[in-house]
């Protein structure tokens, strides 16, 4: 039975193939047919015409309006006309209806035949069909499929914080930041806050407005803060938020304190000192370089530059960080295998308020870290947060 019916199938595919390369066909022959019949009548309405002025000629020589000369003259070029358009002339090129001759054969026979070959070399005609509801079941690494499943759960089960709570941070990560911020407020109703929900809500915030600490997302900065007081990521958003301000002294201190409790190998304390160097203080942090840890890494302060930095006005200090930020960007070019390198240069330069700067190091960032890979992301992460220009990510 199911091998009758495998083969009813695959004949109503071939019928259904055949009436439809049927109907393209009359669809493509159409206007060449209806234009050889178009210039058909044309040329018969012609020919009428010079036979009407032929015996229009003969009625004016009768009624002794034109002399016989004049319309001798007048017949032959009204006949050379005629012959013309009546297609009898040795030169004359071939009727339309044989010109289009290959035309037509080429439509009715050539591109059926190619499309059938295109179609048995490169299609699975053996392929079962797998609807929607059979995807969903097995979505294998597709994450489109696995988002979709999520959500159809959810849309059964909306009381299901565990289920949010999952989706939540999967949004953010494929930029879809209103559905991320609908998900995390979910997550947080029916699960209760937690430093890393909050974290992640004022996040999403940011990213809708365009990497802006807004109030409502320095509010929920600051419950996160309540849950863990030594929250780094809590605290640098914060400090930001007043740097963003307008407020470089209060911004200042909050870096630099946030500097004072981080280790001297914590990941965010580079950016940390870039900030406090942008508002005006010196940039701590450098200890490891100072007790002979090892080199600083690339644009980072050393020693030598947080001396230099505590006896400079406000104008050498910029100098010196541009200086910073120009060297950082010269090791880049030339070993750009350098994520965290990417992502402090991009943030340096729109802290120096140079836009163009900072989408030239994104792009050059996303041509070493493809904006399909977990870093490329991040890249374009950061630039929706600052804020900018989509022709900086495009490769």
């Amino acid at each position: 039975m199911k091998a009758r019916f495998k083969y009813l199938g695959d004949m109503l595919f071939w019928i259904l193939v055949a009436v439809l390369t049927a109907v393209v066909a009359a669809i493509l022959l159409y206007p060449l047919l209806r234009g050889a019949k178009v210039a058909e009548n044309i040329r018969a309405g012609e020919a009428a015409v010079y036979r009407d002025q032929l015996r229009e000629l003969d009625r004016d020589l009768n009624g002794g309006l034109i002399t016989l000369e004049e319309a001798d003259y007048a017949r032959a070029e009204i006949g050379r006309r005629l012959i013309a358009v009546s297609g009898d002339e040795p030169t004359e090129t071939p009727k339309p209806a044989r010109h289009h001759r290959f035309t037509e054969a080429f439509v009715l026979l050539v591109l059926p035949v190619l499309g059938l070959c295109l179609y048995l070399t490169t299609g699975r005609p053996d392929l079962p069909s797998q609807p929607l509801q059979a995807r969903l079941e097995n979505p294998g690494n597709d994450v489109a499929v696995l988002i979709t499943k999520a959500e159809r759960h959810l849309a059964e089960n909306p009381e299901d914080g565990k289920g949010w709570d999952v989706l939540a941070p999967i949004y953010f990560r494929t930029m879809r930041v209103n559905d991320a911020q609908v998900a995390y407020r979910n997550a947080i109703r029916l699960l209760g806050p937690s430093a890393v929900r909050l974290d992640g809500l004022a996040e999403t915030l940011m990213a809708v407005s365009d990497g802006v600490v807004t109030e409502e997302a320095r509010q929920v900065l600051e419950q996160s803060l309540t849950l863990e007081p030594d929250n780094p990521r809590a605290r640098f958003y914060i400090a930001l938020s007043s740097e963003q301000a307008g407020r470089p002294d209060e911004a200042r201190q909050a870096f630099e304190a946030l500097a004072k409790q981080s280790p001297p190998d914590a990941p965010w304390l580079p950016l940390v000192n870039e900030h406090i160097a942008m508002n005006g203080g010196a940039p701590a942090g450098a200890g490891s370089a100072a007790a002979g840890a090892g080199p600083a890494a690339p644009g980072n302060p050393t020693q030598q530059d947080v001396a230099a930095a505590e006896t400079m006005n406000a104008g050498d200090r910029q100098q010196m960080i541009r200086g910073m930020v120009e060297s950082l960007d010269a090791k880049l070019s030339a070993d750009p295998n350098n994520f965290e390198g990417w992502m402090r240069l991009v943030r340096s330069y729109a802290v120096l308020n140079d836009k163009d700067g900072a989408a030239g190091a994104l792009k050059r960032g996303l041509a070493a870290f493809p904006a399909e890979s977990e870093q490329g992301r991040q890249l374009l992460a950061l630039a929706n947060e600052l804020g900018l220009a989509r022709e900086g990510s495009s490769q």
